[in-house]
């Protein structure tokens, strides 16, 4: 028997989050967009997901009102205002990742830049260690961390994200 994906009788925020972005691979595929994934085929490649469940999980997202799609064709997926919100979530669930499963330190670590220059790192309060502010997605650089193991993927998306790359940028991976 397959698993609702909804939970009518939770009278809980965190149930009905779950409902928009709960589903396996619909985070991962956040994240990426938050690192500058942008193109069908790239998300494939980096989250190694069937063409099926990616197209899936893509459709329910631009129905839910997080990403927009952009053009036909070999379209690209941008997120939109309400997902932006999203960042702090994702942020912390992977500082407490790494808390809990990286021994040698984060696996990416996230900068605030002010005017393109950083100013400090961002602790796992989402805050700059630096000026005390909560930077938004578009001023923060994120690079490989301590505990980044670059022997795990060699795909394009792995390969651009191996040098200090602003959130929201699209990546280049050709």
């Amino acid at each position: 028997m397959a698993l609702g994906t909804d939970y009518p009788r939770q009278d809980c925020g965190i149930a009905r989050s779950l409902e928009l972005v709960g589903e396996r691979w619909t985070l991962l595929i956040l994240r990426d967009c938050f690192l500058g994934v942008r193109r069908f085929s790239d998300f494939q490649v980096h989250l190694d997901v069937s063409r099926a469940v990616l197209a899936a999980r893509l459709d329910a997202l631009v129905g839910a009102g997080l990403l927009v799609r952009v053009g036909a064709g070999h379209a690209t997926y941008e997120l939109t205002a309400e997902a932006l919100d999203l960042w702090p979530v994702l942020h912390g669930l992977a500082q407490w990742g790494d808390r809990r499963t990286s021994p040698d330190g984060p696996r990416r670590t996230f900068h605030h830049l002010v005017a393109g220059v950083a100013c400090g790192t961002i602790g796992a309060d989402g805050r700059c260690r630096s000026c005390d502010t909560s930077p938004r997605p578009g001023d923060i650089e994120t690079r490989p961390g301590p505990g980044a193991d670059p022997t795990l993927r060699d795909d394009p998306v792995s390969r651009a994200l191996r040098v200090p790359h602003r959130l929201l940028e699209p990546l280049v991976t050709r």
